[in-house]
């Protein structure tokens, strides 16, 4: 691929923000790769760089908050239309150890780039190489991003999972009430941060439920999309009619759970877990947690790495059932997760462990970040104003000021269209729930 502009993943380096080129790389060459703009691939980064490695990121620009951290060396731009090309641009020109995606779709994004780079010769042998160094083998990719794989994988580990059927058609909803009391739980694949997740109290809403996580993107929320929330990567499913996998659960009573790990061909080198003290809503993602040791849930995360022969970071989530305690497996995040910068100290220190692995040297005796169990994710605990800000670790990455300003105004909600749409819909939804007003006439 060096200096070709017309190979199979040709794609012209416009915009890339060389912010330290005069540096010399001293530590192992890390590339993150993300499609969204939540605070993850800033936090990772900012971690791994604080432990030593060199940091560059791949991502859509402007307004990304990756570009607010000072240590990332190099920003490549993420094309929403073009994501494979501008993807293998970007490890051609880093040349990493090994690349880090932190959102879904840039996961399925490297999984169809290795089956387009296996397909061919020369150059792009050694990519599909190292997107596997960099997850694990081909073999598992299937398993990582399919919900009803991974939980029928994690059952033949013996691992605790709810009653799970995958949907394929009504009928399927149906049969499913013969021996699964409501309510049910809904997923459907390939979505994240609790939006692909319905909870249906009746067969009625299941099915309607069911038909709105099958329904293709279509035009129209491609363009809603890229207008309100500024992501150009939704046409890309509307053209290629893009339909999701759905499964059905039964409803686990319990508090949320989840554990993140980091691995190296299938072995867990560091991990915490924590159970979720706030939540956007029933199904949305986290906003406090507990740090918790809950030898359930990490024997799980080292079962499935095992099994799966897994490299990079992953996070299980769980249902830690009221009563008895027990740990359910519910579904599997293979790729970052809010956790994975937060340095805990020994066992704890993901981005630690990871360097060491790379460098083939000790882990650092880093010192935890905190003593206090109840850690705060920012910026969504502030969003949603925790009533637990006060007593709990608030994770503010001060020593970047110019992404915490990014992360309390993202750059999309600054736009006049933005907040025209969520105006409206306020206004909208308060119509909806207010009273009828009777005429005095």
């Amino acid at each position: 691929m060096q200096g070709r502009d017309n190979g199979p993943f040709a794609l012209r380096m416009k915009d890339v923000n060389l912010k330290s080129e005069e540096q010399v790389a001293t530590g192992p060459v890390v590339l993150l790769a993300d499609t969204n703009r939540w605070p993850v691939a800033a936090r990772v980064a900012m971690g791994l760089a604080g432990v030593g490695c060199e940091v560059s990121g791949i991502c859509p620009t402007p307004g990304h908050p990756l570009q607010k951290v000072s240590v990332v060396r190099r920003i490549f731009p993420y094309s929403g239309l073009r994501p494979l090309e501008s993807l293998a641009a970007a490890i051609e020109a880093t040349k990493p150890q090994i690349i880090i995606p932190c959102d879904d779709r840039a996961v399925q994004h490297l999984h169809e780039l290795h089956a387009r780079a296996g397909q061919l010769e020369g150059a792009t042998s050694s990519l599909a190489a190292l997107i596997e160094r960099s997850l694990g083998p081909s073999e598992s990719f299937r398993t990582v991003t399919s919900r009803h794989g991974l939980l029928t994988t994690a059952r033949a580990e013996g691992i605790r999972i709810p009653a799970t059927q995958p949907v394929t058609c009504i009928d399927d909803l149906r049969s499913w009430r013969e021996r699964q009391a409501l309510p049910w739980v809904l997923k459907a694949d390939g979505t994240s941060g609790g939006r692909g997740v319905r909870i249906a109290q009746s067969v009625k809403q299941a099915e309607q439920f069911f038909l709105e996580m099958v329904r293709p993107y279509g035009l129209g929320r491609a363009v809603k999309r890229l207008c309100i929330n500024r992501d150009p990567f939704w046409f890309r499913p509307w053209w290629k009619e893009t339909q999701s996998g759905v499964i059905v659960q039964e409803h686990i009573e319990g508090r949320p759970a989840n554990c993140a790990v980091v691995c190296w061909e299938g072995k867990v080198l560091a991990g915490i877990g924590v159970e979720v003290v706030s939540a956007e809503g029933l199904t949305g993602p986290a906003t406090v947690v507990r740090v918790v040791e809950n030898r359930e849930m990490t024997g799980a995360a080292e079962r499935v790495a095992r099994r799966l022969r897994l490299t990079g970071f992953f996070g299980l989530d769980f249902v830690v059932e009221e009563t008895q305690r027990a740990a359910y497996l519910v579904e599997m995040n293979p790729r970052c997760t809010p956790l994975c910068h937060l340095q805990l100290g020994k066992g704890r220190d993901m981005v630690g462990a990871l360097w060491a692995q790379l460098s083939n040297q000790r882990p650092p005796d880093i010192p935890p970040i905190t003593q206090n169990d109840v850690i705060a994710y920012f910026p969504q605990a502030w969003n949603c104003q925790s009533e637990f800000l006060q007593s709990s670790f608030q994770d503010v990455p001060r020593n970047e000021p110019e992404l915490v300003q990014e992360l309390l105004q993202p750059w999309p909600d600054r736009a006049l269209v933005y907040r025209a749409f969520n105006h409206l819909h306020q206004m909208t939804s308060f119509a909806a729930t207010s009273p009828m007003r009777k005429s005095s006439g």
